[in-house]
């Protein structure tokens, strides 16, 4: 038997400092966690203003500066204490929140793993307080001289956890997620008016506004005429906001928002609403833009499943799918997106009556008695010409096989099919293409002249504040790779030389996917920054599934892939073809079931 060893006690509270940096870990993930909290803080105190100044990506320095209530001498004290709170008094509060989390708590949560300083003043009051917290350990708390609002100023986040810090990304990955909680913020509110400095540069300057201003504000003055408005009025739910027009569906997910209560929220089940409302409009492989808000009685709806408070559960989710499907479905049709049948008035239905007296006569059928369903048929109509012989045919150089292309038969205006000396080959003519032209878009970057061709007009692109952060830094990888890009100011960039096969009417679209890409795979983009843009024009401009293609066509497609260095593979590393030997047909006709 084993010998038991008598113990003192082991269980014991953590030190305060320790709880709080743990509490931290699930409210302050990184510099963009903290700027929620307070940018929603300073929207509860009543704000009209909020500025938010933030240094390296928040990582330096995150300060909100609010006009909103301003908090008493005690409260001031309050806030940093653990599960200090506005809103709760006991747990049935809980079901019927409201608002956002008027300070409290996130500070604590804060300052464990910052260094904190915090001036506010009331209206009625002749002074403000200032307090100052180090990692959760109180340096000082004074009265002193400030406007009536609230300032919070966050320093070196994460100082006295350097393991965190380590896992934070580059700035300018933060830095997009920073301007991300930015907008999910500004675009719930957009009666407030917002300021946004990076490195004390202006990037957003946010005008008190209504929604569809807000919106242009935030993406850009190519959404005035992007957008549908949408609205419904029900027992279950009040749904308003703006959906996207079909023609502007995108390849990656990025500007879809649901905000429930005026809180941004991630619901896949919505979402599934949402796009199943636009199928058939757009591609397979396109999402629609949409900015919708929900109003929801708050008893039916669970904001706290997640730290985060993004991921939230509904009571009645089948009928608020069913509404929101609906309500996108009539938005389409109403704006005559979609044909909308009217089954009460469909006129391909209406028989008009017959005359009076009109005689009726039965219908008559006419049979082929001689009619022999196993008679062979013609041979005009059964004779199809198969390719007998390799002369004259042209032999491709595929390592393994030689292909030989008398004739390419496109397949579902999807595949082309050509002969090997020993099989067949099917090659997927999009992604075929996108290697043809991802390896074109790579040597040209090569080249010394890089082979920019000058546009005949200089094309004007219009982006987002955010974007035009991104195209600054990329503006290099751009030029070398055969753009020549001048920044116009007020967000707007000039265009006056493309990469060969980039056409000028499709600059201002072939910079959106480039900014797409960059902001799904920032990392990467950062560290390949001439290969990840090669592929980004390559998947935007190349052939795509479901184009016809004319049989000099298919074949120039097949001699160009074959020229490739990796002509088996597509730049996101599908396979381009499938390659089939006569032996492997003989055994499948050989295969017994």
């Amino acid at each position: 038997m084993g010998t038991f060893v008598a113990m003192g006690n082991i269980i014991r509270l953590l030190p305060e400092s320790v709880a709080n940096q743990i509490a931290a870990g699930e409210v302050v993930q990184r510099p963009a966690s903290a700027v929620k909290e307070l940018l929603e803080n300073a929207v509860d105190a009543g704000a009209t203003e909020i500025k938010l100044i933030i240094k390296d990506a928040g990582k330096t320095l995150i300060q909100v500066i609010d006009n909103g209530c301003g908090m008493s001498e005690q409260d001031v004290r309050m806030c940093f204490e653990r599960h200090a709170t506005s809103k709760i008094k006991n747990a049935n509060d809980l079901l019927a929140i409201r608002t956002l989390g008027f300070r409290g708590e996130a500070l604590a949560s804060i300052a464990s793993i910052s260094q904190v300083e915090l001036k506010s003043k009331r209206v009625e009051d002749e002074v403000g307080t200032a307090v100052t917290v180090n990692g959760s350990e109180f340096i000082s708390q004074s009265p002193v001289n400030s406007s009536d609002g609230t300032t919070v100023t966050a320093k070196n986040l994460f100082f006295n956890v350097p393991a965190r810090r380590n896992f934070l990304k580059s700035n300018t990955l933060e830095l997009k997620y920073v301007m991300e909680e930015f907008n999910r913020v500004a675009l719930v509110h957009p009666n407030i008016s917002f300021q946004l400095y990076n490195q004390d540069k202006i990037l957003h300057q946010l005008s008190s506004s209504n929604l569809k201003q807000r919106l242009v504000a935030l993406l850009g003055n190519t959404y005035n005429n992007r957008l549908i408005p949408i609205h419904q009025e029900t027992q279950v739910v009040n749904i308003s906001g703006y959906i996207g027009k079909p023609e502007y569906a995108k390849k990656k997910r990025g500007e879809q928002y649901f905000f429930a209560n005026g809180r941004f929220i991630k619901n896949p089940y919505l979402n599934h609403a949402v796009e199943n409302a636009f199928r058939d409009l757009i591609p397979k492989e396109a999402f629609p833009p949409y900015f919708i808000y929900l109003k929801v009685d708050p008893q039916t709806i669970d904001v706290n499943i997640h730290p985060t408070k993004t991921e939230v559960n509904f009571q009645d989710a089948k009928s608020l799918y069913a509404i929101l499907h609906s309500t996108i479905k009539q938005s389409i049709g109403h704006y005559n997106l979609a044909p909308v049948l009217d089954f009460e008035t469909e006129r391909s239905l209406e028989v008009p009556p017959l005359p009076k007296d009109h005689p009726l006569t039965p219908p008559s059928i006419t049979i082929d008695l001689e009619y022999n369903p196993f008679e062979k048929k013609r041979k005009s109509q059964m004779e199809i010409n198969y390719p007998t012989s390799r002369r004259d045919s042209q032999t491709l150089d595929l390592p393994g096989a030689d292909i030989s292309a008398p004739n390419v038969i496109q397949i579902e205006r999807s595949y082309l099919v050509s002969h090997i000396k020993n099989g067949i080959v099917v090659i997927d003519q999009q992604l075929a293409h996108e290697r043809i032209l991802y390896e074109e878009f790579l040597k040209s970057g090569e080249n010394k002249d890089n082979g920019a061709q000058k546009l005949l007009l200089p094309q004007t692109v219009q982006v987002t504040p955010d974007d035009a952060e991104v195209i600054r830094n990329i503006i290099p990888v751009m030029e070398h790779s055969g753009f020549e890009v001048s920044d116009f100011g007020h967000n707007s960039f000039v265009v006056h030389a493309a990469p060969p096969g980039i056409e000028s009417t499709t600059i201002q679209s072939v910079i959106e996917s480039i900014l797409e890409a960059y902001k799904a795979e920032t990392d990467e983009f950062n560290q390949h920054g001439e290969r990840e843009l090669a592929k980004t024009m390559a998947l935007r401009m190349a052939i795509k599934h479901g184009q016809s293609l004319k049989p000099e066509e298919a074949e120039a497609v097949i001699q160009q892939l074959m020229t490739c260095a990796a002509p088996d593979i597509s730049p996101e590393g599908k396979p381009t073809m499938i390659l089939l030997s006569y032996k492997e047909l003989a055994n499948e006709f050989k295969r017994t079931t």
